[in-house]
């Protein structure tokens, strides 16, 4: 694996504990260091108190990359998108782990725990951590996006 060498914050709920402690274990294990902002068990608790995390340190660009888990992913995409320059991304397989990096930009990788095994999670990481952003034609839809927010905060 040739990943980005970047600090990652990883964060999770119940659901997703079992699965956050193996990527987290294999992201240590290329090189990558790994805020782990929680849950560190199988009690129950809200996805969104650790999806706001990560994606408040991302948006402050306290952190490059981030990855969330979840049960299903969905819930964690919805808070993750919230933020201003937040481009997460809930990848199921390779192909679209690979598209979210090199068309989209992702920042933000989301898992549903649930929903896929620990193997393809694993590829997927690899995948989305290896794959660079293209540029090129897709900035300027990036650019689109973040002005998005800016329109929000101007209109209130």
């Amino acid at each position: 694996m040739n990943p980005v060498k970047t600090d990652v914050i990883i964060g999770c709920d119940h659901a997703a504990f079992g699965l956050k402690e193996r990527i987290k274990a294999f992201i240590i294990d290329q090189g990558i260091k790994v805020e782990d902002i929680g849950t560190f068990n199988e009690v129950s608790v809200d996805y969104t108190d650790f999806g706001i995390r990560v994606a408040s340190a991302v948006s402050k660009k306290e952190f490059e990359r981030g990855i969330l888990i979840c049960g299903t992913g969905i819930g964690m995409s919805i808070v993750a998108n919230r933020f201003p320059g937040v481009r997460a991304a809930l990848c199921t397989e390779i192909f679209s782990a690979r598209m979210s990096r090199s068309h989209n930009d992702a920042n933000i990788l989301v898992l549903g725990g649930r929903v896929i095994g620990d193997i393809l999670a694993l590829e997927i990481v690899k995948t989305w951590m290896e794959t660079p952003f293209e540029a090129g034609r897709h900035q300027k839809r990036i650019d689109k996006i973040d002005e998005i927010n800016l329109l929000k905060f101007c209109n209130k």
